[in-house]
């Protein structure tokens, strides 16, 4: 049988209902994509052909390798409005952190800026430079409710050579202004990278005008695929003053134009971009396929109808909590707040019953340091939210 490539994932029509692309969540109401997204029906059959292509390899071009990456690198460098040798496919957020931390000429004293309470990732990639490279990692501490740009803008020093936080916070949705602390660092010489795990696919990124210098995010929230998925991007500028460093073959210039009989690449060269960064054995075949289709369902419902979904149901939410027991924990102006929201009981204890009765009756939230956190998709509704008041308000 004649080979052929690995097939594109078929994508759903257009329409306005978009709780049909998912299967129904059994008996529970999820509202925990922050956490992680429930994989759409076109994802789930992605993987099932990718399935069927290893069940029966000789189906499979034999360049597939190549192939697969190109496929999936495209829809995402057009959902950050990057150039596609730019974007790097990852196995998650920490793998594009770790290599501006390798590749980065650091020197004695210089500053690592990052906000008090980020996610782990932030330090376990960062406090090692300190012993490493003489680096000195400098926790910022917000000077009112959330951490927000001029806090971190205030800790700049000459010595400051990057800044490293979230795009949107994972503890309390707060969004920073990324612009305005992107400015700052570039006045000074420092650069700016941002986790956006808990907002790319979820709230419009481009790249061009985000003010940050790398972007590195996980592809099992917000851009609807499996664990073991992400991206990292790196303004190209920045990546040709970068140290050399090792990278995985198939990151080598002009390699994916070459039959696998003529790989002599003694003086082999990184090709331009991020793309050299990609994760060994790139393309792990089914997490890309149902990553592919993942994201390429994200840009047909559209980011900002996913934004906008998820802002008019957290609004609801915030509006019908019961205020004599609940506060809210994240920015009511939407404008400063990533695609959910937090509340809190009046006390610590009472946040914990709460999230422990939501739990028991099978809506699906997060307790993160000491805030419910509520993320809902495309396939929530109001329906949705007036269970989740209805479980609160018996307490």
């Amino acid at each position: 049988m004649a080979t052929t490539a690995a097939p594109t994932p078929t994508t759903a029509p257009t329409r306005t209902d978009w709780r049909k692309e998912w299967f129904e969540i059994e008996d529970a109401v999820y509202l925990n994509t922050a956490m992680q997204s429930a994989m759409p029906k076109v994802a789930i059959r992605a993987v099932q052909e990718a399935l069927e292509l290893k069940k029966f390899p000789q189906r499979m071009s034999e360049m597939a390798h190549y192939e697969i990456p190109k496929r999936v690198r495209a829809p995402i460098a057009s959902l950050i409005g990057a150039q596609t040798e730019d974007v790097a496919l990852t196995t998650g957020a920490s793998s594009g952190m770790v290599t501006v931390a390798y590749s980065l000429a650091w020197q004695p004293g210089d500053e690592i800026v990052t906000a008090a309470g980020e996610f782990p990732l932030q330090y376990s990639t960062w406090r090692p430079m300190e012993e490493r490279e003489g680096a000195k990692l400098k926790i910022v501490r917000p000077s009112g409710k959330f951490i927000t740009a001029d806090d971190l803008i205030g800790a700049l020093t000459g010595r400051t050579r990057i800044v490293s936080v979230s795009m949107v916070r994972f503890d309390d949705g707060s969004r920073m202004d990324t612009q305005k602390l992107g400015a700052a660092c570039h006045e000074r010489g420092a650069l700016l990278l941002l986790d956006a795990s808990q907002c790319c696919g979820a709230t419009p990124i481009d790249v061009a005008t985000l003010g940050a210098d790398f972007v590195t995010a996980a592809g099992y929230k917000w851009l609807l695929g499996p664990y073991g998925t992400g991206l990292f991007w790196a303004n190209p500028k920045i990546t040709q003053t970068l140290r050399p460093g090792p990278y995985y073959w198939q990151g080598i210039a002009g390699i994916d134009d070459r039959q696998t009989s003529g790989l002599n690449m003694a003086d082999a060269r990184p090709a331009n971009g991020s793309r050299r960064w990609d994760a060994a054995e790139t393309a792990s075949y089914l997490n890309l396929a149902a990553l592919e289709a993942s994201v390429k369902l994200v840009l047909e419902m559209g980011v900002e109808t996913v934004a906008e979904h998820n802002r008019g149901l957290i609004e609801y939410m915030y509006e019908r909590l019961p205020k004599d027991r609940c506060v809210p924990s994240s920015p009511l102006d939407a404008a400063h707040r990533g695609p959910y929201g937090c509340f809190a009981g009046r006390t610590r204890e009472k946040t914990a019953e709460m999230h422990a009765q939501l739990t028991k009756e099978r809506v699906m939230v997060s307790l993160r340091e000491g805030n419910i956190r509520v993320s809902p998709h495309m396939f929530n509704t109001e329906s949705d939210i007036d269970r989740l008041v209805s479980v609160v308000t018996t307490l």
